[in-house]
């Protein structure tokens, strides 16, 4: 039978000796069967939390000319600001608006990749209106990178895979990626606005389906409101309700083509708060991965074979269910234009923020738009040619 509720894991009983086998085994099913779960205890106090909480929504209230200053389009990186609907999965306009942060870095050299320009000092508000609003999510964001890291090396001992087995795909001393730089993480602070504000006909997508791309992802539900739903293998829309005191926890396509389909990435969406309900406010945390790892490596030596009997179980699931009903295909391949991560995750943002694009990368969007087009083409029911794979939509939102 396939999931109807999200399981909750409780992350101090990692740390016991006594209670970690119970864990793993809770965390392989999850990662088996639903790839979604709740996470309580991780180790941030839930007094920090609420002040993560209350400077996300602060900055939503600060005046719109200071939000215009720090607007993604005025840099290369993807970070900032972005207005109301300025933003589109599954080719269709999401209902959000949004700050995009991650892990600082400075900006890249004339000889690095293209893709390094989203390797950037963040946009941050001025500190004349939100003075705390810098050093809370700076710590926010060590304190996640952090703890996904850790939480990423339990996954692999879940599934019966080396503790370290994915440490070759993070940047950062000791780790298998560069060195001499810190590993990115993303972060968003989003706000939802009821569908009383959004005007006629335009819908309650706040987020359309779509699976993550990386390898997991941890989203602290920032207000009251339902919203996030989860696609069960009955192709069912399971919710994700808010619960006091946990992060919940995504799989990401990264980590079911590293595990050879073990650990599933699961197709969620959001739906914006009905009239009168007033705004739903999220910050998910992004784990962010190496943008040199080449896809072809991902694919071919990874992080070795999942044992046979770990597979089997998987394989079971799918036999219990009759197979799986997903309203998003599998992207996370090689064969597309990119090589890279980085190449891949540079396309998808010039997808999803075409007004960036349009002002730091037109050859890329031109190349978006055209194979867009294909694809549209090749769905006509006249036309029977099938266009080459590309790497897909990597979406970044709950």
């Amino acid at each position: 039978m396939s999931f109807t509720s999200i399981p909750i894991l409780d992350l101090a009983q990692a740390s016991d000796p006594a209670t970690k086998p119970q864990f793993l085994a809770e965390l392989r099913h999850a990662l088996l069967e639903v790839g979604f779960l709740y996470l309580k205890n991780v180790g941030i106090p839930d007094e920090f939390f609420r002040h993560v909480i209350h400077e996300g929504k602060a900055f939503f209230d600060i005046p719109d000319e200071e939000k215009l200053k720090i607007e993604m389009k005025n840099a290369p990186s993807f970070l900032g600001y972005s207005r109301l609907s300025a933003e589109i999965t599954a080719g269709e306009i999401d209902h959000r608006e949004q700050i995009d942060l991650s892990t600082d870095h400075p900006i890249p050299g004339p000889d690095a990749p293209l893709y390094d320009n989203l390797l950037a000092p963040n946009q941050w508000p001025s500190e004349s209106v939100l003075p705390s609003f810098r050093p809370i999510f700076t710590d926010y964001m060590k304190r996640m990178g952090d703890i996904s890291i850790s939480f990423t090396s339990l996954i692999a001992e879940a599934i019966d895979l080396p503790a370290d087995a994915f440490n070759k795909y993070f940047d950062g001393p000791g780790f298998g990626g560069r060195q001499n730089q810190p590993q990115q993480h993303k972060l968003k602070i989003v706000k939802y606005p009821d569908v009383s504000t959004l005007g006629d006909g335009k819908g309650n997508q706040g987020v359309g389906p779509h699976k993550d791309s990386m390898l997991s992802s941890y989203l602290l539900q920032a207000s009251h409101h339902r919203g996030l739903q989860v696609q069960n293998m009955k192709g069912e829309w399971i919710d994700c309700p808010p619960i006091d005191g946990t992060l919940v926890v995504a799989i990401g396509q990264g980590l079911e083509a590293l595990t050879q389909g073990v650990c599933v990435s699961t197709t969620h969406r959001v739906l914006s708060p009905e009239a009168g309900e007033g705004a739903r406010y999220s910050i998910p945390f992004f784990q962010g991965v190496s943008g040199d790892a080449e896809f072809e490596d991902l694919e071919t030596v990874g992080v070795g074979q999942v044992k046979e009997e770990i597979k089997e179980l998987r394989r079971k699931v799918l036999e219990r269910n009759g197979g799986r009903l997903d309203d998003v295909e599998f992207t996370f391949r090689k064969g597309g234009v990119a090589k890279t991560l980085g190449e891949a995750t540079l396309r998808n943002r010039v997808k999803s923020h075409q007004d960036v694009g349009e002002i730091w990368y037109p050859d890329i969007l031109e190349s978006v738009r055209a194979e867009q087009a294909a694809l549209a083409k090749w769905k006509s029911p006249a036309v029977e040619t099938v266009p080459a794979v590309s790497e897909g939509k990597a979406v970044e939102a709950h």
